[in-house]
């Protein structure tokens, strides 16, 4: 029995394509050059500082000051930063509609990100203006996989962890929600979320092809 009454999206790389991949092979010649300077040093853990509220400012000084040598490329992730986005994921963007045509579900995003890029994104996406309502880490102050910041979208909205489903593409996340009580799929691309999503009766079973976005 499906007993869901709310779905929790992550955004970056589930409904939006946001990837450093985007800029950076318009910086760097050669590929593996670029993979090295976005794993070593504009890495996800020093992103995700900002995402936790540290500026834009600070971040790039204390990666400068550290990496002079790096220093073009180093400014160009947040001087450039909208040139990662690639454009909405228009498999997951269809489901979402489908989900929002229902009107089955209370449709939230859960998402780690700086509080001064979000509003680009915004700017740039209807999809996010119709949510239920948002929860950005880079506003709060803490972001996934801490506790405290899946309790604020659950608290703010008065929602019940056994009553939601969320979505992630990065499997830590979706083990803290687990540990809280919350249902969740691994995202890995939108026609396997289709097929979870069905198997799970949120989205009906039919044969005919989901509308597009």
């Amino acid at each position: 029995m499906n007993t869901t009454k709310a779905i929790i999206f992550d955004l970056g790389m589930v409904l939006i394509d946001w990837n450093p991949h985007h800029l950076y092979r318009k910086l760097f010649d050669d590929e593996e050059q670029m993979k090295y300077f976005l794993a070593n040093i504009t890495t996800m853990d020093w992103n995700e500082e900002q995402d936790m509220g540290r500026s834009l400012q600070e971040g790039t000084d204390i990666l400068i000051n550290q990496y002079p040598e790096h220093e073009a490329n180093i400014r160009a992730y947040y001087t450039r930063w909208d040139e990662m986005l690639g454009g909405i994921i228009e498999g997951t963007a269809a489901i979402f509609n489908q989900l929002k045509a229902s009107g089955k579900y209370k449709l939230y995003a859960l998402s780690n990100w700086s509080a001064e890029t979000f509003d680009i994104a915004r700017q740039r996406y209807v999809v996010l203006n119709q949510f239920d309502g948002i929860v950005i880490s880079g506003v709060e102050k803490v972001r996934k996989p801490f506790p405290e910041f899946y309790h604020i979208l659950l608290n703010r909205y008065q929602l019940k962890p056994s009553e939601c489903l969320f979505i992630d593409d990065n499997y830590r996340n979706v083990a803290a929600a687990e540990e809280l009580g919350i249902p969740s799929i691994h995202f890995v691309g939108p026609d396997e979320l289709l097929v979870e999503l069905k198997k799970r009766g949120i989205i009906p079973d039919t044969n005919g092809p989901i509308a597009s976005a």
